[in-house]
């Protein structure tokens, strides 16, 4: 097993990718172990949680990657008046939930207490998959932004 305590810094771009693809909640700990791919082991002991795409391996073959697996997810179309989408991510926040907004669409976990909070609010939806990233919003054209781990409850 080969232990990893931080992404690279740097990576050669020319080698090709081996992916090592988890959950959300695993990608969020310091501290887990999992297989790549191609059947390599690793073990993580980081200061800080792999983001998805970070490259946190290489060797002379190949440069190893972590890819966070799609899961299910609302999408919330984002066609509606700034105000309503204010008091849709206050209801989804109100109960504790997570959320996260792109240019075009709020993101929230699929989960009976969103449906239920979205049927009663009369907000359409549309169930799905999707890189569920809570606490990433975007705003218009500018770069999406991570409230960040000192953003706490």
């Amino acid at each position: 097993m080969i232990l990893v305590q931080a992404p690279l810094a740097v990576s050669d771009p020319t080698l090709p990718e081996i992916a090592l693809t988890v959950d959300r909640l695993t990608l969020a700990k310091r501290l887990w172990r999992s297989t790549a791919a191609d059947g390599t082991e690793f073990g993580f002991e980081l200061s800080a949680p792999l983001k998805s795409g970070e490259v946190f391996f290489q060797n002379a073959n190949a440069r190893y990657l972590v890819r966070q697996h799609p899961e299910p997810v609302v999408e919330i179309s984002l066609a509606l008046a700034p105000s309503a989408a204010a008091g849709i991510g206050w209801a989804i926040g109100n109960l504790h939930l997570e959320l996260s907004a792109e240019p075009t669409r709020l993101l929230a976990p699929d989960e009976p207490a969103v449906r239920q909070l979205l049927a009663r609010l009369q907000v359409p939806f549309t169930p799905t998959t999707a890189v569920f990233r809570p606490g990433r919003f975007a705003r218009g054209a500018q770069p999406t932004h991570d409230l960040g781990p000192s953003h706490r409850h």
